[in-house]
């Protein structure tokens, strides 16, 4: 029987828990890799067959995902009563109960479509942020027709370039974020391939290029990034890095720019092709093709293969496509994320300086569109390998070069992130103490306190918040003590306290000028420990990460068929026809 991963359950079980307390469209944050087709497959099967009669519609923009989520659907549950409505697959069966459709088919269909009682928009980022976009007028004719119909967004990237956070500002469609797993957690894990990255000598320059709708006039970049000499430079460079590596994708700046790049591949004895959204469909099918069987090395692609592509093999990814758009950064490095036979890692060779940008893509964190400003973080790079390491760093994770304690020149042109940020450290937790923290405005949390030698760490545990937050505070508070109730509030939290397991170690990850816990380990012989009141105030971080969802990562999977046991018995989680 086909199993769901930790995380994976957890996503299934938070959209079932949002819809029990909130009215509201939530969003879905799965990396790229980390299965969101099997997850809304298994959430389908399981609205299904507790309430037969619900009517549900995936939709997406590119045609090669929603072939791939109507086949995850089937693969999972063969009598699913499946259809597709997308004119690029040739099909419209408008009728079928679970439906996959391509917005582009349906936007000015919603009568033909009829009562629907949820939607899933996969990539949902994509969505424009005004009111007056294709999915808007689409999604308005269905509330006409039912006004009880519930919205649910499945992305990598809850960010647009230029309206932040997809569950904020006026116009946003999404009104909660229901379950996060973070990229980091899940490599960490093993269930996503590592990421590493080198140092190039290439660097593209963008200074004269300006800006429009948030990211780099497009005719402009290509002009100032397609060079005769630098393409040889870049390309070059790629087939030093890659030597041992079967599997490239490089992501260019125009149209023409892609094809110059894979003509220089061809003059350097490398295979490559290239795909552009002007590419036929049967010319790109048969190119991908060839790719995953190993006959194209390389491919060169501007515009595409960003999403809905999936090619698990690449361990190569070079990005000649400077960018402002945190999102399509994470989207274009996350093609390397996808676990492979063989496959070690991939390697990001950033010519463009995105990473430098944005920064790792486990803690991008977009600006609001008001902000400005924000900075660089420092890094260095190996004298043995070249591979791009935080500046704090004594010895290298490739190689195992050890640096010298004391290393403060770094040449201003290292500047540049990693890829994926350090792996974490972990600190010896010899106390932890509970307190109330009251804020003005909102409700109070429950502050716990982590002594670490001389220094404090705190978090605060949000149990009388709603939505997202009190979901993680259920998860934080059953990771310590999995028997005793979740409290409702943290009077009551604070009087169970003496209850919770003490983590042996925390770790912690920079955010901003501040840094959050990001996990905890638990011995064997946790013990529960008094409450008291800190002695200190210590640093300012938040409810770190994914805790409990991930920490069960080394449990045992649940099947998929018992994905609707935690349904409620006779109220409807998507608040439709049952």
């Amino acid at each position: 029987m086909l199993t769901l991963r930790p995380y994976q359950q957890a996503a299934i079980a938070a959209i079932y828990g949002y819809f029990q307390e909130n009215k509201g469209n939530p969003i879905v944050i799965l990396p790229t890799a980390a299965g969101k087709s099997l997850v809304a497959a298994a959430f389908i099967e399981g609205v299904l067959k507790a309430w037969p009669d619900q009517r549900i519609l995936i939709v997406t923009h590119v045609r090669e995902l929603i072939a791939q989520n109507h086949a995850e659907m089937i693969g999972l549950w063969p009598e699913a009563p499946a259809g597709i409505y997308s004119a690029g697959l040739g099909k419209r069966e408008a009728r079928a109960q679970i439906l996959f459709a391509g917005i582009q088919s349906i936007h000015r269909r919603a009568a033909d479509i009829g009562h629907t009682d949820l939607v899933l928009i996969d990539e949902a980022h994509l969505i424009p942020g005004n009111s007056s976009t294709m999915y808007r007028r689409f999604l308005d004719g269905l509330t006409r027709i039912n006004p009880a119909l519930k919205v649910i967004g499945l992305t990598a990237t809850p960010f647009r370039v230029d309206s932040g956070m997809l569950h904020e500002g006026k116009n946003a469609l999404f009104t909660d974020i229901a379950f996060e797993a973070p990229v980091r957690d899940l490599i960490d894990a093993g269930y996503l391939s590592p990421l590493v990255s080198k140092q190039p000598a290439t660097r593209l320059d963008v200074s004269k290029v300006g800006t429009r709708a948030g990211d780099f006039i497009q005719r402009d970049l290509a002009a100032a990034v397609d060079k005769e000499a630098i393409t040889r430079a870049a390309v070059t460079e790629i087939i030093e890095h890659g030597r041992d590596r079967k599997s490239w994708l490089a992501f260019c700046s125009g149209v023409d720019h892609g094809r110059h790049v894979a003509e220089e591949f061809g003059r350097q004895g490398i295979i490559c092709r290239t795909i552009f959204g002007d590419t036929p469909k049967e010319e790109r099918d048969a190119i991908i093709a060839a790719f995953k069987r190993g006959e194209i090395r390389a491919l060169a692609s501007m515009g595409v293969l960003t999403t809905g592509f999936n090619a698990p093999a690449v361990d190569l990814i070079a990005l000649l496509r400077p960018t402002k758009s945190a999102g399509l950064y994470v989207q274009m490095v996350g093609r390397g994320t996808r676990l492979a036979p063989g496959k070690e890692n991939c390697l990001v060779l950033d010519f463009a300086g995105n990473v430098q940008r944005h920064g790792p893509i486990d803690l991008v964190r977009p600006k609001r569109v008001r902000e400005g400003g924000g900075g660089e973080a420092p890094t260095k790079v190996c004298p043995d390998c070249d591979s791009i390491i935080a500046l704090s760093a004594m010895d290298c994770r490739d190689c195992g070069h050890v640096f010298p304690e004391r290393e403060v020149k770094i040449a201003p042109t290292a500047a540049v992130l990693p890829v994926l940020s350090p792996k974490q450290e972990w600190l010896a937790v010899h106390g932890v103490a509970y307190s109330r923290h009251d804020k003005r405005g909102g409700p109070p949390s429950l502050k716990v306190t982590y002594s670490c030698g001389l220094k404090t760490y705190s978090e605060w545990v949000c149990l009388e918040h709603k939505g997202y937050a009190r979901r993680k505070a259920v998860d934080w508070w059953r990771m310590r003590a999995p028997r005793c109730p979740v409290p409702l509030s943290v009077d009551e939290a604070l009087l169970q306290a003496g209850q919770l397991m003490r983590p042996s170690a925390i770790s912690l990850r920079p955010v901003g000028r501040y840094v959050e816990i990001s996990d905890y380990r638990f011995d064997p012989c946790s013990y529960p420990i008094p409450a008291s009141a800190p002695s200190a105030t210590g640093n300012l971080v938040g409810l770190g990460g994914s805790t409990a969802l991930l920490a069960s990562a080394t449990r045992a999977a649940t099947p998929v068929a018992s994905s609707s046991a935690a349904l409620p018995a006779k109220t409807s989680a998507t608040g439709g026809r049952a």
